[in-house]
């Protein structure tokens, strides 16, 4: 067996272990194993220590084992080695294997201490200058823990996948809404122990864990990790911003600790590049986009609607300067459309990109929601030009945050009647978060106003897939029966295809 090289999670963890006097419970491992970020020649493996509850493990670092094979008996291992998990980051192992195959399965496990985790399987991406002929990713997002089961999970384990997108809100910090299935232990997540707990108590889901077992995941996040609509370095909940930033160190940190992302991600206070760019052979390039934590304060928050609603009497809505993505990351993805050459772009992030005009009838005007792109849509409109502008004509936008199903034709500018079509957008539902009822999203299709949407659903939870080939897209939303049972059963509900040169939603 060769030994394949490694990053560790921090600066801290690469001081010598040492191995704790404290006893290990039975089962230290019981939030599971997870894999991340495949690349054509890596993957990054990630795992944590807990003590009996499940609680926080004490003791100082421990060391644990890993080993990836080629085959799900381990039999034929390729790579291995130790790593320390240190109380600093909560006795979490991130590991970044190199040296791997392109394009192929693998079976890894961990051990500490004569304690074996379970074994999980993850994949590695085809290279950048592979001919690929089919690419099949899920995404996911919204998963409030109190408000139903995670049964699609169970289902979207099952499903055959390059990888898993999870597109935001993958805790909540506080508790909310009806017809509560489980609770939160503890109030609103303000402090670092705060996060990790809640972080234990969502990764408690056997089949949460079975859904990172079984697949690479590529994650963001979008205002619940931190906190209920925040932007940048403002919280509503928390008025200052000295505070707030401090909170958000704590979260972003937990965030890191539970997630199968690069050790060399490891936030700095409470600053995180999460913004990344993933190639699938010649066939796929995803830009996976962070539109909470440089985004521009929210426009006219004193004047919102119900709802979070603006209407036209809110010029700062328009402002030109206001941003989504931050200056930084607008640029990075301007050019890295720009150079793109894989023959399908998608674009993973957090909400519903196209318009929506939410006007009641009532006389008030067109009405927007303040806290998705319609509240900054000169942001949007930048965006969509760098789509128009790159040389690959195959866009697919992908996002969830609304707890409703949509898809939606988006133009280089949306504001304009006849703009031509540069991309096609699918949004998934959540995986249990409360959401609009069908009635209220056919009621705004209806309406005549938002012609670009093409296709809304509401009332339902799921996950949602796509298939790329050569030449065509398919789209799946997957709904689940009921998510206040927990062997609910699960069906497509809609399917779409886009084809090559063809941008626009056509049903499949």
């Amino acid at each position: 067996m060769k030994r394949r090289s490694l990053l560790l999670a921090a600066p801290a963890l690469l001081l010598p272990g040492r191995v704790a006097a404290q006893p290990l419970p039975a089962d230290p491992f019981p939030l599971g194993v997870a894999s991340g970020w495949p690349r054509a020649d890596g993957i990054s493996l990630w795992t944590r220590l807990m003590g009996t509850g499940p609680a926080e493990l004490g003791g100082g670092p421990r060391t644990v084992r890993w080993i990836l094979a080629e085959d799900d008996r381990l039999t034929r291992p390729i790579a291995g080695g130790s790593v320390v998990a240190d109380p600093a980051f909560a006795h979490s192992v991130h590991v970044d294997v190199r040296g791997l195959s392109a394009g192929r399965p693998y079976w890894y496990r961990f051990d500490v201490e004569g304690r074996t985790s379970p074994v999980g399987r993850t994949r590695t991406a085809a290279a950048a200058g592979d001919s690929v002929r089919r690419v099949r990713l899920a995404f996911a997002s919204c998963q409030q823990y109190e408000q139903g089961y995670y049964t699609a999970h169970r289902h979207l384990a099952a499903e055959e996948l390059d990888a898993v997108l999870f597109v935001g809100d993958y805790i909540y910090e506080k508790s909310w809404g009806r017809d509560l299935v489980r609770r939160h232990e503890g109030g609103r997540t303000v402090s670092l122990a705060d996060y990790r707990a809640r972080y234990a108590t969502y990764k408690s889901d056997p089949d949460l864990r079975a859904a990172h077992a079984a697949h690479p995941w590529i994650v963001t996040w979008d205002d619940h990790e931190v906190d209920d609509d925040y932007t940048d370095n403002f919280s509503p909940q928390e008025r200052d911003p000295a505070r707030f930033m401090a909170q958000r160190a704590a979260a972003y940190q937990a965030f890191f600790e539970h997630m199968p992302l690069p050790a060399s991600l490891a936030p700095q206070g409470p600053a995180l590049r999460l913004h990344s760019r993933h190639r699938f052979g010649n066939l796929v390039e995803l830009h996976m986009l962070d539109d909470r934590q440089y985004r521009s304060p929210h426009a006219c928050r004193e004047s919102w609607g119900p709802g979070k609603t603006l209407g036209p009497a809110c010029t700062e809505r328009l402002d030109p300067r206001r941003t989504m993505l931050g200056t930084a990351q607008e640029a990075w993805l301007t050019e890295g459309l720009a150079r793109a050459s894989a023959r399908w772009t998608a674009i993973g992030q957090q909400t519903l990109m196209a318009p929506l005009d939410r006007d009641s009838g009532k006389g008030e005007g067109a009405t927007f929601w303040a806290d998705g792109w319609d509240g900054y849509p000169a942001a949007r409109q930048r965006l969509l030009g760098a789509v128009a502008a790159s040389p690959v004509r195959d866009t697919l936008v992908l996002g969830g945050d609304v707890h409703s199903w949509w898809a939606a034709d988006l133009a280089a500018d949306p504001g304009r009647a006849g703009a031509p079509i540069v991309a096609t957008e699918f949004v998934g539902t959540s995986i249990s978060s409360q959401g609009p009822s069908n009635n209220r999203v056919q009621a705004l299709l209806a309406a005549g106003r938002n012609p670009h949407l093409r296709y809304g659903h509401g009332g339902a939870h799921g996950y949602s897939t796509v298939a790329f080939e050569r030449d065509r897209a398919t789209v799946e939303f997957k709904s689940v029966s009921n998510v206040k049972k927990s062997e609910a059963s699960v069906a497509t509900l809609k399917s779409f295809a886009v084809e090559r040169g063809r941008p626009g939603v056509q049903s499949a």
